[in-house]
């Protein structure tokens, strides 16, 4: 914590300061990779999300070194006060509480505590809770609309809770709403933006809500008055970050940390790399730490090439999945940073819940080691072998076949999905093509899974750069309108393919679009929800795969609290289905999508 108060004093100073124009430093030095970011470059809006120790680190002793080289100190944090991260000295949540009177919270069936309902993972919200029957979905209308704050992306999943929804944002700001009006019980100011969602458990019996922020910071809040209960970082590395959401189960946290690292070593003077992913076991109570187990046993070091080190990446980009049979709990991992390759990444690892411990892995693509280096116009951080970013973003879903026989089934950027034993080490079942797979290919966030199917939404979609003197940088990216999308239903038992859904047309007046399907899938019984970066968020027939209800999100929607917000592209959340309401993200501005701050609830007849 003394880090932090030094640096909010540098950054008081550095505002008195009489520097060079940071905007201008900015400008030269960082726009031409950061306000039109291609490959995997963060955007400024990205960049914002980090802490701004974390910021001045990577621009005075890390990744971003180079670009700062010559420059004084003065300008330095010129520069830094120019980007203004959000995370810094304690700015209140853009909008308070509103609800009349003190209500509690009054918990219920109608539950949906984190990434999934089950700790299984599986999306897939059993009649009773989700209070909505497949008949009754093409009546659903708007009920209410949220208003996120000032976001370009709606990405964080909604949970709920009784008669409460749990929401962060990217700009770090979390709120408890009434599930029927949409008004604000209370909000709360996390130190930088947030990715993941919100689970909801309890601390030593007090209902409780649990995140993690762009910083790798975890909190704890009291569900019911939005009072801090515990906040813990209970990782080293810098550039760590929260991506997945926690997983609660039996009063502890489990959690699975990704880093910006990968991102930000296209600069050819960056070294890379030393992040290794990790899960991390917390007391719910307290936030003390049970046990921290790396995805890459050893730690990173020269390679002789440069300034490379590895073995690094493998990061954890999802939330865990419990296996109460065997008391274990299983992670997906992402690609190598840098060389060497290891047999851990692009895998699903088995973990002992109690202590830990390795129980196995089990490797899906091989030799995948990949950065934003390969995708730059520098290729100098890129590794030998120039992997095909296939990893993992998504956890795998435990599911019972019946007769005592169970799988892991997991899709993957690289278009396969699988389906693993868990009772034998991971041994493979069966594998299936469902689509074709790339950078930002194949299956992305999530998939969903009932006691027959597997329904995997698909990607692949493709972006342009084109050359634009108007636009930042001297260029402007786009989605191709004709690449992506699908959706599928296969047989939990053989693999084989039950149906698709052909993906949207886009139509022709509407200057961006893509029909790729990279958010999380929910099901329902007799129905599936998929959004789309079109911005629709559709459901599906469980029988046959035709649309049964559609809804564009595309366009602004008058709020409950206060000033309009907009709706844009639907990726990386899905819906959230509990209590008769479907709950929607819309907004999502990298690779082109369309920028949206706006969280939707429906219901039948907007009832």
């Amino acid at each position: 914590m003394r880090s932090r108060y030094v640096f909010v004093l540098i950054l008081a100073v550095a505002g008195l300061m009489e520097a060079q124009d940071g905007s201008t430093l900015y400008q030269d030095r960082c726009a031409s990779c950061h306000d039109s970011p291609t490959g995997r470059a963060p955007s400024i809006g990205a960049i914002k999300q980090m802490t701004g120790a974390a910021i001045y680190a990577a621009l005075t002793n890390g990744v971003m070194k180079s670009q700062t080289a010559g420059l004084s100190t003065q300008q330095v944090l010129s520069l830094l006060v120019y980007i203004a991260p959000t995370g810094d000295l304690n700015a209140k949540p853009a909008f308070q509480k509103s609800c009349p009177g003190t209500a509690g919270l009054e918990p219920g069936h109608s539950a949906w505590s984190g990434w999934s309902p089950s700790v299984t993972n599986s999306r897939d919200q059993d009649a009773k809770a989700a209070g909505l029957a497949a008949a009754d979905v093409p009546r659903l209308k708007l009920k209410w609309a949220f208003n996120l704050g000032p976001v370009t992306e709606a990405r964080g999943q909604p949970a709920v809770a009784g008669n409460r929804v749990f929401i962060g944002t990217l700009a770090g700001d979390v709120y408890a709403i009434d599930a029927n009006s949409g008004c604000v019980y209370w909000a709360f100011k996390a130190t930088a933006g947030i990715r993941s969602g919100v689970a909801v458990g309890d601390a030593n019996g007090v209902p409780a809500i649990f995140f993690g922020d762009r910083s790798a910071v975890m909190y704890a809040l009291n569900a019911d008055s939005g009072e801090l209960l515990w906040r813990t970082r209970p990782v080293e590395h810098l550039l760590a970050q929260i991506t997945a959401t926690p997983q609660f189960y039996r009063g502890v946290i489990y959690q699975g940390f990704s880093s910006l690292e990968e991102s930000l070593v296209a600069d050819p003077n960056a070294v890379c790399c030393t992040f290794r992913g990790s899960v991390v076991a917390l007391e719910a109570a307290t936030g003390r730490t049970i046990w921290q187990r790396f995805t890459i046993a050893e730690p990173s070091k020269p390679t002789g090439k440069g300034k490379q080190q590895g073995p690094s990446g493998a990061a954890i980009w999802s939330t865990p999945t419990i296996d109460e049979q065997k008391g274990a709990l299983y992670v997906a991992t992402g690609d190598n940073y840098s060389n060497p390759v290891t047999d851990s990444s692009d895998a699903v690892l088995a973990f002992d819940l109690q202590t830990g411990a390795l129980l196995w892995s089990r490797q899906l693509a091989q030799r995948d080691a990949y950065n934003s280096s390969c995708s730059s116009r520098v290729t100098t951080n890129c590794p030998e072998n120039n992997g095909a970013d296939s990893d993992f973003g998504q956890p795998p879903i435990l599911v019972e076949l019946g007769g005592g026989k169970r799988e892991l089934v997991i899709a993957q950027k690289s278009g396969m999905v699988h389906a693993i034993d868990p009772d034998a080490e991971g041994k493979i079942l069966w594998q299936t093509r469902a689509g074709a797979g790339g950078l930002l290919g194949g299956s992305q966030w999530g998939s969903a899974a009932d006691t027959q199917h597997v329904y995997v939404a698909i990607s692949d979609v493709v972006v342009h750069s084109v050359a634009d003197p108007t636009a930042p940088g001297g260029h402007r990216v786009f989605p191709d309108p004709k690449k992506g999308g699908g959706l599928h239903a296969i047989d939990l038992k053989t693999g084989g393919i039950v149906w698709s859904s052909r993906p949207a047309v886009c139509p022709v007046i509407q200057a961006i679009c893509s029909p790729a399907q990279s958010a999380a899938v929910t099901a329902i019984p007799g129905a599936v929800f998929s959004g789309a970066l079109d911005g629709h968020m559709r459901a599906y027939s469980t029988t046959d795969g035709r649309v049964i209800w559609d809804f564009n999100t595309v366009r602004e929607f008058p709020t409950v609290n206060g000033k309009p917000a907009r709706g844009g592209s639907i990726d990386a959340s899905g819906a959230a289905v509990a209590g008769g309401l479907v709950l929607v993200d819309s907004g999502y501005n990298e690779f082109g999508g369309m920028p949206g701050n706006v969280l939707l609830a429906f219901s039948v007849d907007g009832k």
